[in-house]
């Protein structure tokens, strides 16, 4: 990759860690498809690191916030979930699995808007947390189910929560693309490059987060979930 790739990757970096400093989510979904444009070889593996980091940040910030109860029984969930997602790898192409994980985003975003709310409950967490598997290994994109689970939740809350269960979740995820050869050197050299962006955009989220705690997280989180999940499909569609 060229330096202008590569510092076209963090500014994307940048901005979407910023959403997700701020709603609690995001990163993966706003930031993959454009690094997938850049070098498909950013997605999974070094993507998932530079979030693994911001989740990180993220946990240490919003700690009193977060529901260890629920990160364990997400946690439990997803476990099948990596594995399926690491199968799917060896099976289908990651930029295949993008507008059919889209189209699901947005369906279950419109059900979660109008639909009866849903709470994180020990069946729900289990579920949300077993696609978010799939879909975190599988696309690097595993935050709208546990989101959407998490959206009437305090805005302090739903991202202590989600910042948790993202990090343990990616840790997960990186050991199944290690197993399944999917992740080496080059992968963790351009995880490096992308994480100076990474905290650019978790210092510039602090303001934001506390704007949103003000009532707002919930239309956040339908908006960027949904909005995501139509950029998959339509990026899948141009393909």
């Amino acid at each position: 990759m060229s330096f202008a790739a590569l510092a076209l990757a963090g500014f994307v970096l940048a901005i979407a860690s910023a959403v997700q400093g701020s709603v609690g989510f995001g990163s993966a979904l706003l930031a993959a498809p454009f690094l997938v444009l850049i070098d498909p070889r950013l997605v999974p593996g070094p993507l998932l690191v530079a979030t693994t980091v911001l989740t990180v940040l993220l946990s240490v910030r919003e700690r009193e916030g977060m529901d260890l109860r629920g990160v364990g029984v997400a946690i439990l969930g997803r476990l099948p979930g990596v594995a399926v997602g690491a199968w799917l790898l060896t099976r289908v192409p990651a930029h295949a699995l993008g507008p059919f994980f889209g189209a699901l985003i947005v369906l279950a975003t419109l059900i979660m808007a109008f639909g009866p709310a849903i709470q994180p409950s020990r069946p729900a967490l289990l579920g949300a947390g077993f696609v978010s598997g799939i879909m975190g290994t599988s696309s690097s994109i595993g935050g709208p189910p546990m989101a959407l689970i998490y959206q009437h939740e305090p805005g302090a809350r739903m991202r202590g929560t989600l910042s948790g269960y993202f990090t343990l979740g990616a840790l997960l995820s990186l050991v199944a693309l290690v197993l399944s050869g999917r992740f080496g050197r080059w992968e963790v050299e351009a995880a490096a490059w992308l994480t100076p962006g990474v905290l650019i955009g978790f210092f510039a989220s602090r303001h934001a987060a506390r704007w949103l705690d003000r009532g707002r997280t919930r239309v956040a989180v339908l908006w960027t979930a949904g909005l995501a999940g139509a950029l998959l499909v339509v990026l899948g569609a141009l393909r």
